[in-house]
């Protein structure tokens, strides 16, 4: 083994004790924040706080205390999280005597600093901004915040935005990067979070080539080390299960039990990797500081019975899980899932946006549904549109609710004319089930009580799902109209989300992780993803147990659930156990 990485191969059984140890702890802090953020939302009549109506938590008190509780929850994660781990990894520089709880109590202390305006600044960069911006640390309950693919897709889209969203990553990354070493400064040498960042500035400037040449060589190394472990316990055996005379039961087992040993190692890894980082950061942070280079101190050669039995046990463990899984394979992982394919805005991209072709395209492909949106016009008609106005579809900068139908009849999109919700009904009557988006400034109950009487009127109770991205409407279909099937649309939410009064769950595919889908189908109801248009998400979900799955690509999305079909064992374990943990 490679000199330079032998500290942090010994340091792994002390990180896997501090893993455990603050998981613990945290995990019974989070259940605690759990009930008492639901007892709280229970007063105010609320189950959770969405996407739809997140003002809440600015207009009531149960809402800041909801907010002071999820500052609180940031400083003892970054107390835990971050903090604890730089003193472990000065402890390991410095030859000192390493206790893990001594180790979290004075990380916990250190956090005192950060209780000022700055250090609340600083804290907030760590969990909202560099998880976002994919550079530095942070606390491992945000490190998967990201920005919503549709809101990402519009930033992109838009010249401006793009702009400015460019130039905000920017001075956001220098601030980062300028206060690599901010927490080093307060939990280390003990200073205010002013002289820590102006310490950090001094150490960043004089030596970020050297920072930036130590990092990839470190990072480069890491991998190649994980490739070499993936190599030996999983491709090797793999390639000589394949030539071993082994019977069908056997060699199927044999592939569970090397899938299961490869999701351990994930787990482990996943586990070590922001802990060894900080270990390097800390190192250069010495080194930086003195002028030359500091390595590690040298640490006796211990012995981990607990470890070892630990790993034996696990072991034993994932034998017996292998031919349980064996015996249940085709539960387990099943050949096929019933996910429903929905064209997004009508036929996605093989129809003209929001009009009867587009219907009619996603049909002739074999999707199950089609997504439209509806908005109510100046003389009371509902038309198919998804923006404010008609320019990006039509050329025309009038607003619906400023336009009579017959005015909007006048125009068209890709050379379709602009159908009305009755048209469209008529058009997916007996074919394809239309989810039913009420949209824009007219999504008022009127327009709630309207469509369900057209939907009624064309006895399509069944072949129509109202949904919405306003939950005050979508409460009022299902207490008013409780056989019209309703959707919530989401993108962010905490809670009991599952919980909401509605039939399906729409969530934004970053938030549609298998435990949402489960507490969904747990309450009885149905979870849709929107909008997933790369082959791989496709994939993801249509292994998924969602229920249906909203794309703009409906042509791809058929093709891969037709790959699904005709997989592997081998496949199939691995797209289901991928699915799981990502």
């Amino acid at each position: 083994m490679p000199e330079k990485l032998k500290p942090y191969w010994q340091a792994l059984p002390t990180i896997f004790n501090y893993q455990i140890l603050t998981k613990v702890l945290i995990g019974i802090w989070i259940y605690l924040l759990g009930w008492i953020t639901q007892t709280l939302l229970k007063s105010t009549g609320r189950v959770a706080v969405t996407s739809g109506d997140f003002s809440f938590l600015f207009q009531t008190w149960q809402g800041y205390l909801i907010l002071l509780l999820g500052l609180v929850s940031l400083f003892i994660y970054i107390a835990f999280d971050l903090n604890t781990k730089i003193v472990l990894s000065r402890k390991m520089v410095t030859g000192e005597t390493i206790s893990v709880w001594k180790s979290m109590d004075e990380g916990f202390r250190s956090i005192k600093a950060l209780l000022c305006p700055r250090g609340i600044i600083v804290a907030l960069y760590i969990a909202l901004i560099a998880p976002l911006l994919g550079f530095g640390v942070s606390v491992s309950l945000t490190e998967g915040l990201y920005i919503p693919t549709f809101i990402a897709s519009v930033i992109a889209d838009t010249p401006l935005y793009l702009i400015l969203a460019s130039f905000a990553v920017l001075v956001f990354l220098s601030i980062g990067v300028a206060n690599l070493f901010i927490l080093h400064g307060i939990v280390i040498d003990k200073l205010s979070v002013k002289e820590a960042s102006e310490q950090s500035g001094k150490l960043v400037r004089a030596n970020w080539q050297d920072y930036l040449k130590q990092t990839m060589f470190f990072l480069v190394v890491i991998v190649a080390a994980l490739g070499v472990v993936v190599l030996i316990s999983l491709i090797i055996p793999q390639l000589i299960l394949h030539i071993l005379p082994l019977s069908d039961g056997v060699r199927r087992i044999l592939t569970i039990l090397l899938i299961l040993i490869g999701c351990a190692i994930s787990l482990l890894a996943s586990l070590c990797t922001t802990p060894v980082y900080i270990m390097k950061m800390t190192q250069l942070f010495y080194s930086y500081k003195k002028g030359e280079p500091v390595e590690y101190a040298k640490q006796e050669k211990k012995k981990h019975p607990v470890v070892i039995t630990a790993a034996a046990a696990a072991f034993v463990l994932l034998i017996v899980c292998s031919i349980w899984m064996d015996a249940n394979f085709d539960t387990l992982f099943p050949a096929d899932k019933d996910t429903k394919i929905i064209a997004h805005r009508g036929g996605g991209y093989e129809g003209s946006e929001n009009t009867v072709e587009g219907i009619e395209a996603a049909y002739a492909l074999g999707a199950y549904g089609s997504e439209i949106d509806i908005q109510r016009t100046k003389d009371g008609e509902y038309v198919l549109l998804h923006d404010g106005n008609f320019l990006r579809v039509a050329g025309d900068e009038r607003k619906p609710e400023d336009m009579t139908l017959k005015q909007i009849r006048k125009l068209s999109v890709d050379g379709q004319p602009i159908p009305t919700f009755e048209e469209a009904l008529v058009a997916s009557k007996g074919k394809i089930v239309l989810f039913t988006e009420l949209k824009g400034k007219t999504a008022d109950k009127k327009m709630a009580d309207d469509a369900v009487k057209i939907i009624k009127e064309n006895n399509m109770e069944e072949e129509c799902v109202l949904i919405s991205l306003k939950y005050d409407l979508i409460d009022y279909i299902e207490g008013n109209y409780p056989e019209i099937q309703t959707g919530f649309l989401l993108f962010a939410s905490f809670g009991s989300t599952e919980r909401l009064n509605c039939d399906y769950l729409g969530l934004e595919e970053e938030s549609a992780t298998e435990n949402a889908i489960s507490a969904t189908h747990d309450q009885h109801k149905k979870m849709l993803v929107w909008t997933a248009n790369e082959r791989e998400k496709q994939k993801h979900f249509l292994c998924s147990n969602a229920d249906g799955l909203i794309t703009d690509n409906v042509k791809q999305a058929v093709e891969v659930q037709q790959e699904l079909r005709n997989r592997t064992d081998l496949q199939r374990m691995v797209d289901r156990i991928m699915t799981i943990v990502s």
